[in-house]
């Protein structure tokens, strides 16, 4: 495993880092999409205003919680209270594509977590990228290749930063938030993704 955290801080770090390559673009993360400060006023808004929800997953022969709060919206019906529709506009300057749907995870404190996983791209529009928005505290994404013959790809992702994942890099690398034994403050990431027309469940993580 390797931490791109160092090339990230260093001043002449480029304003975009390529994490892996492919026809479609890859995986591409900007440290510094936002200013902190419109960083800070979405993730209060967000985390005070969304409709978070808590879920339950059946896991084996039980049902677990899932670990970590979620909250979704069709971009075509946005909230006026939450600051979605100016994140989409500047998520469109960076990484254009025909969004439908923001999906939100709210980790409340490093014991909440994604499990390593890929999108489900039958549920995705063909050729159109997943994009993350991260905001609050940062935190750490573990990215790797399928086939296990690449290193893991260890990226603390940065309030204020976006990551944006082709849809062909679903089909060759997953991706997760570990859990973490350190103090963690609150995180929110806000995923971008367009949708099939007849897929409803935008809940999904990211």
């Amino acid at each position: 495993m390797h931490a791109l955290s160092a090339l990230i801080d260093d001043l002449f770090a480029p304003s975009v880092v390529q994490l892996v390559e492919d026809a479609e673009g890859g995986i591409c993360y900007w440290p510094r999409f936002v200013d902190a400060d419109t960083a800070q006023a979405w993730f209060e808004c967000l985390r005070a205003n969304a409709a978070w929800s808590a879920l339950q997953r059946p896991m084996y022969d039980r049902v677990v919680d899932v670990p970590r709060l979620v909250a979704g919206y069709a971009l075509d019906a946005l909230p006026e209270t939450l600051p979605l529709a100016d994140m989409l506009a500047r998520v469109q300057a960076f990484a254009p594509a025909s969004y439908t749907h923001a999906g939100m995870n709210l980790y409340r404190d490093g014991r909440d977590s994604v499990a390593m996983h890929h999108d489900k791209l039958h549920s995705l529009a063909l050729g159109q990228p997943i994009t993350l928005v991260s905001l609050g505290s940062a935190r750490r994404m573990l990215i790797r290749a399928i086939d296990g013959h690449h290193e893991t790809i260890a990226i603390d992702l940065e309030p204020g930063s976006l990551l944006r994942m082709s849809h062909a890099s679903q089909l060759t690398h997953e991706h997760g938030i570990p859990k973490t034994q350190r103090e963690q403050p609150a995180r929110i990431s806000v995923a971008f993704r367009a949708r099939m027309r007849d897929d409803s469940d935008h809940r999904r993580h990211g």
